[in-house]
């Protein structure tokens, strides 16, 4: 199971009654802890800090841990920063500083100065926290008395935080095909990415899958079929095409296992020896945690997996989806959001169904598609792009809303939203700062863990919501 590392810092001047106390109410934080993480991440607590060795070795130790996403540290006496330089150099895991203490409440009546050398995490915390700001390390702090449920929200939010950054460390997006002909916002620069997310983008001919969905077996292919029908409604009689997409989703896992990728991109302009668009395939693939982007889009590819694990355990959808058309009635502004065919399942609010049906782009035969209304509720639309020489994450307050009237005529997987503070500002806010056409939608989420990947990424945030007025619409624009 992933965890986190414990790390409590103090010096040996205190003498040895003191840090045996130290380490006990460690253990008692650490215990209360793992109660409240538990099903998100284990917590092991490591010796304290006295020396610089100690810092070293423990920060070592998580470093080649593969199990651990992240480091937690406390200050529980005055902890000389100077010895925490080497260790917190060689620290390349998100870091969690708990400004806490071991006690809730001051005891005014029996209060010494034996409790003040014991308990001055006001002292410890902040000569820790000026060398983690000299050193430049992105971090987050969390301030508050650690049973506290506000502060055990903020631990758990980081533990989810630094799952989905450990993922992305380990991300490799295949490719199939490149970036969709003339499309500037997919496009980007793949070296920064893995240099500063991890992310490993590989490119490889679409032939790759093809050649593994011929060969899937009547087997196989029953079997994907046999999962299609408990969970979506087979609203075509042309089983056929669907087990075509069943094929494909077939080759797609192999492949994916194979190569050891946790997302993919495609593109319509390059699906040599594919009959259909994938779109079930995506689709359900998606509905297990695969990132995808189409049009090559690399980007949006690796951040949907990334923020799908971000999200994990907590209640609503999250997952790709495209802007595409508005309803402009004056007052009453509403986007309709869809792909051609490939929104993750994790949006219906219905049981989806397998229709078949004309494209109207890219030149394939008919595709099988999951078709759906989507789910309501306040939300979060995020986007990643390459500004050229920084990477720009945009986050926006979004409310999605019921659908004002069936729409018979257009068979795809669709959701509406509204824009805040409005449309016109909104809307306008996301064009200024660059915000790409592909995006990450999630009803889970919200800004402030976007706002924390972002620290800890050390990543520019530009965030848009009911705060936002029009006098901030120039601030967007940068160049």
């Amino acid at each position: 199971m992933e965890k986190l590392y414990f790390i409590i810092g103090s010096q040996d001047l205190y003498g040895e009654e003191c840090l045996k106390q130290v380490a006990a109410d460690g253990r008692e934080m650490v215990e209360f802890l793992k109660g409240k993480l538990s099903g998100i991440v284990d917590i092991e607590l490591l010796p304290t800090v006295e020396t610089a060795d100690i810092c070293v070795k423990n920060m070592r130790k998580a470093v080649n841990d593969d199990d651990c996403v992240g480091v937690i540290t406390w200050m529980h006496t005055f902890s000389p920063a100077k010895m925490w330089i080497k260790g917190l150099q060689e620290l390349n895991k998100p870091l969690l500083h708990l400004h806490t203490q071991a006690n809730e409440k001051l005891p005014y009546d029996e209060i010494d100065m034996d409790f003040m050398n014991l308990n001055q995490a006001a002292h410890g915390d902040r000569e820790y926290g000026y060398i983690v700001a000299r050193l430049g390390i992105p971090h987050e702090v969390v301030a508050g008395y650690y049973k506290h449920d506000n502060v055990v929200a903020r631990i758990c939010q980081f533990a989810q935080v630094a799952k989905a950054i450990n993922l992305s460390k380990n991300t490799m997006i295949a490719t199939f095909g490149n970036n969709m002909r003339d499309v500037a916002v997919t496009d980007g620069n793949r070296l920064e990415a893995q240099i500063k997310y991890g992310w490993e983008v590989k490119y490889y001919g679409i032939g790759d899958v093809v050649k593994l969905a011929n060969a899937a077996t009547d087997a196989e292919v029953d079997a994907k079929m046999a999962e299609y029908e408990s969970k979506y409604t087979m609203a075509t009689d042309r089983i056929d095409v669907v087990r075509e997409q069943a094929r494909y989703e077939v080759g797609l896992e192999k492949f994916i296992a194979k190569n050891k990728a946790t997302c993919f991109t495609d593109t319509f302009q390059d699906l040599y020896g594919l009959n259909q668009l994938p779109g079930i395939a995506a689709q359900n693939l998606m509905g297990k945690g695969i990132g995808f982007g189409p049009e090559g889009d690399y980007k949006i590819s690796a951040f949907s997996a990334i923020l799908m694990k971000m999200a994990e355990g907590r209640d609503g959808a999250t997952g790709f989806i495209e802007d595409y058309t508005y309803d402009m009635t004056e007052g009453q502004e509403l986007e309709l959001a869809s792909h051609m065919l490939e929104v993750p399942p994790q949006f219906a609010v219905n049981k989806p169904e397998i229709q078949v049906h004309p494209l109207g782009i890219g030149g394939k035969s008919d595709p099988a598609r999951l078709v759906f209304d989507g789910v309501t509720g306040d939300g979060i639309q995020v986007t990643l792009v390459d500004m050229g020489d920084h990477f720009r994450i945009i986050c926006a307050d979004v409310e999605l809303v019921k659908q004002p009237k069936p729409m018979p005529k257009l068979p795809v997987a669709r959701i509406m939203y509204r824009h805040k503070p409005d449309f016109a500002i909104g809307t306008a806010a996301w064009c200024y700062a660059g915000g790409a056409h592909h995006s990450v939608i999630s009803t889970a989420l919200n800004r402030s863990d976007i706002a924390m990947f972002a620290r800890l990424t050390g990543t520019e945030l530009i965030t848009i919501g009911d705060d936002t007025t029009e006098a901030d619409l120039q601030k967007f624009f940068t160049k």
